[in-house]
């Protein structure tokens, strides 16, 4: 056999041929562009700061040489359309409040920033065709599960698995004698698709940058890769996100790269009922709220506008609202699935309690997990049944 496959295909050798691997070579461009994007993300959309922080690196590390510089960069930035030169009074971003010309990025670069969120938190996950959730329960839905069963009166024709069905007749009643008989027909179960309308709160009070740890940073990190996850592979859903401190409001998923903490306290109610209100509008029957905090919930408005705050935290009237809260998204079926990161024994006790009143779930997690928790949570985070 393999004479003649010798014979018939002289210049083809069976088998594997190993050749040795190559690594692509990195342009600086791109390696400064790496490093760019992840400067740019900590400063909030600061291009002059990122550019600061980018020619301190390239002095330790030599990353530019003498024909390619800093200067270079930026220029190439602009050719490709990552960021423009616009004129701001306020100086930010260039000009340092002198009324003239800088740098800013564009929404080229936003959608670069969630693109790479989403790879380095979530992997490189392959789009799906149709970009769709799937329930664990099967009936006439409109993706195939793999699995068969006996036809029954009145299941759609498109369902019938000829070829299983064909194989039955053969099997029952021999080649020679070939006929197709009720009994022999299957029909193939498929996976009921579900949406899920989702509002990722993220806390933005002064704590999340308490004791020199940047905790913001990775919350907004995660945020840009759930909105390109999304978009991406899940384009039939929605998520909102919003923001809370003294306050609560909703921002634009463009507007991630320059979310930034303030000398807020934290609402947690105020947040509860925005996300609520969002979800109320939605169509979908699946709702979920993800919440990303750190701190203890220590502010309410009252109702003539003023600011009830207590900076100890756990104040007995603010934490029964924030029990309240949880117990009426319960009702509404709107799950709460909260991301604590902070590790102190009384707010376990307090997120445990709110958990408990929603029935939702709890993550006590550090920075470095928090991605990875998330992505796995939405991905299995499904309804019993769409309703």
């Amino acid at each position: 056999m393999e004479k003649d496959l010798e014979e018939k295909y002289p210049n083809k050798r069976s088998g594997f041929v190993f050749t040795q691997h190559t690594p692509k070579k990195q342009s600086i461009f791109d390696r400064l562009f790496e490093v760019f994007q992840e400067l740019i993300t900590h400063t909030s959309g600061d291009f002059d700061e990122a550019i600061d922080w980018l020619r301190q690196l390239d002095k330790e590390y030599e990353i530019t040489t003498e024909d390619y510089t800093i200067d270079d960069f930026i220029e190439e930035l602009k050719e490709r359309g990552f960021i423009r030169e616009e004129f701001r009074p306020d100086g930010k971003g260039g000009g340092q409040g002198d009324g003239k010309g800088g740098m800013s990025i564009t929404e080229k670069l936003e959608r670069s920033l969630r693109k790479r969120a989403l790879e380095q938190i979530f992997g490189k996950i392959k789009r799906s065709g149709q970009g769709n959730h799937k329930t664990k329960y099967v009936g006439n839905g409109d993706e195939q599960s793999g699995d068969f069963r006996k036809y029954q009166f009145g299941d759609p024709l498109d369902q019938i698995s000829m070829t299983e069905s064909i194989k039955n007749a053969q099997i029952n009643n021999g080649i020679g004698d070939f006929k197709l008989t009720e009994n022999d027909i299957v029909v193939e179960e498929s996976m009921h698709k579900s949406q899920m309308s989702t509002v990722l709160m993220i806390d933005i009070s002064h704590s999340m940058i308490l004791y020199g740890e940047d905790r913001i940073t990775p919350a907004k990190k995660v945020a840009m890769a759930l909105s390109e996850l999304i978009t991406t592979r899940y384009p039939k859903d929605t998520l909102d996100i919003l923001v809370f401190g003294n306050d609560a409001w909703p921002i634009k998923i463009k507007d991630l790269p320059y979310l930034n903490v303030g000398p807020y306290h934290t609402n947690t109610v105020a947040g509860l009922q925005l996300a609520m209100d969002m979800l109320r509008r939605k169509r979908n029957t699946n709702k979920q709220i993800f919440m990303i905090t750190d701190g203890k919930p220590s502010c309410l408005r009252l109702p003539d506008g003023r600011y009830y705050k207590n900076s100890n935290g756990l104040d007995e009237y603010i934490v029964n609202k924030c029990y309240m809260m949880a117990a009426q998204a319960r009702k509404l079926h709107i799950p709460i699935t909260t991301f604590m990161i902070a590790s102190d024994p009384y707010l376990q006790q307090f997120v445990d309690a709110f958990t408990e009143a929603n029935q939702g779930k709890a993550f006590y997690t550090g920075l470095q997990g928090l991605g990875e928790m998330i992505f796995t949570d939405y991905e299995t985070n499904r309804k019993r049944k769409l309703r």
